[in-house]
């Protein structure tokens, strides 16, 4: 293959993919500029291609260019934040990789790899504005956030009773607290409960879901930013200092990057924290509670979790029964949601049926007492001049065990396609758990990505 052949493949590579690429050459002038990389930066490729580098983006400082950086010194930076304005003053946000290109013992030119998130960078700093207002007095009266207390923790089984007179103990404390829990056991709940019937009621609560950002944009939410720590930073308190003197709930702390797991240990121990780009020690007082809904030695075995952290977290470690283990709570559960949805529905639907109570005691709930609650909502919309909820109100989705779990069954199918239904069961729940997601699907079936592809493109 002739290298013009190789070039214009090259070019067609670049021209497809998603994300911006930048590439100068030793003489730091443009020689690549995809259409993903001007749409971007609001550009025309003409005016940069073939262009000095220096002379389309003057508004960049030469130090704090990862370009400049790359061909310059050699410096590789990886999915690292910048704001910077284009030719007309329109400020972009970016998240970059910046590679040079090495020939021997000399750098011939730099890559740079960019993804767009000037709009969830606007949100971010939305969030963090109504966060801090939120903290603020006000003459206006506002509706107020729901803030739930231990009284607001039903139960009576044996199980679930120790799990909250446990969670009221380390109310009492200012430690760090870990809860483990399936989704919809209530560990929102309970770090509420542990805040406001605690010594740091009067001071903030906040949440943040670690799962929700990107690295660079959590970073930043938690730590705060400091004014010319970076192009275009700006002055901004994190949730830490916000929530000074009072709680910061971590909900799914395994989904914060390996590498800020780091961060935040060092700040657990120091009590201290510093603004991204900042140079300044900022003393803190707040307490963790943090959260997680997979099993602490799969998380750490997966990497998912820093076992340092992890016994810093779990001072207090709290574990939430699942709903299928509270078998006595269910009628108990159910009959307050129905009380519950009755007052917001406007209805009045008095009692469940037996047909219909044996229909809730039969189920397994996945989702555990938020499934249990989004059945009877379900069932008391549904009704109109009734006053009995019966079996035929509530709508239940068969589990995979209730599906195929009989031998029966697979005597009936054969064993082949029956294991066959088993698998694209297990498969499509738990695409649908990780939002369709093929990589966290494939490490959580401990299969090749490349397998699960080939499963799927089967279905």
């Amino acid at each position: 293959m002739k290298v013009k052949d190789y070039k214009r493949i090259t070019q067609e590579v670049f021209r497809l993919v998603e994300e911006g690429v930048h590439v100068i050459d030793m003489n730091e002038e443009t020689i690549i500029y995809n259409e993903s990389m001007a749409n971007l930066e609001k550009m025309n490729r003409n005016d940069v291609l073939k262009k000095p580098f220096r002379q389309i983006f003057n508004s960049i400082e030469e130090e704090r260019s990862t370009l400049l950086q790359a061909l310059r010194k050699g410096k590789i930076t990886a999915n690292v934040q910048q704001t910077y304005c284009n030719k007309d003053g329109k400020e972009i946000t970016t998240i970059n990789s910046t590679y040079p290109v090495i020939e021997g013992d000399r750098i011939i030119g730099a890559i740079e790899i960019a993804r767009n998130i000037t709009e969830i960078q606007k949100m971010c700093h939305t969030i963090m504005k109504l966060q801090k207002a939120t903290l603020e007095p006000t003459d206006v009266k506002d509706h107020k956030i729901k803030k739930y207390h231990f009284e607001n923790l039903i139960g009576q089984n044996e199980e679930f009773v120790e799990t909250v007179n446990r969670a009221k103990k380390a109310a009492k404390s200012n430690v760090a607290v870990l809860i483990y829990g399936e989704t919809g056991t209530g560990k929102e709940l309970v770090a509420q409960s542990i805040h406001y019937d605690g010594n740091r009621r009067e001071k903030p609560f906040l949440a943040q879901n670690c799962a929700a950002l990107p690295e660079s944009l959590l970073e930043g939410i938690l730590f705060g930013t400091s004014k010319g720590g970076f192009t275009g930073a700006m002055d901004r308190a994190g949730l830490f200092e916000q929530a000074d003197g009072g709680t910061l709930l971590l909900d799914e702390i395994s989904a914060m990057p390996y590498e800020l797991q780091g961060k935040l240990l060092r700040v657990l121990q120091e009590d201290y924290i510093r603004r991204v780009g900042g140079s300044k020690d900022i003393p803190i007082d707040v307490r963790i509670i943090a959260t997680i809904n997979e099993p602490v030695d799969y998380l750490i075995k997966k990497g998912k979790l820093r076992k340092d952290l992890y016994y810093r977290l779990s001072i207090i470690f709290i574990d939430m029964p699942p709903l299928r283990k509270r078998q006595d709570d269910i009628m108990l559960l159910a009959e307050k949601f129905l009380d519950k949805h009755n007052r917001l529905n406007g209805k009045e639907v008095w009692m469940l049926s037996e047909k219909a109570k044996e229909k809730l005691l039969d189920h397994d709930y996945p989702g555990n007492v938020r499934e249990l609650e989004n059945i009877i909502m379900a069932g008391v919309s549904m009704i109109e001049d009734e006053h009995v909820l019966t079996d035929e109100h509530i709508s239940i989705v068969k589990t995979k065990e209730e599906s195929f779990g009989s031998h029966a069954k697979a005597m009936e199918m054969g064993l082949d396609r029956y294991m066959d239904l088993i698998e694209k069961q297990i498969i499509n729940e738990t695409m649908v758990a990780n939002n369709g997601n093929i990589s966290r699907t494939a490490e959580q079936l401990s299969i090749k990505r490349q397998t699960l592809q080939h499963k799927l493109k089967k279905r």
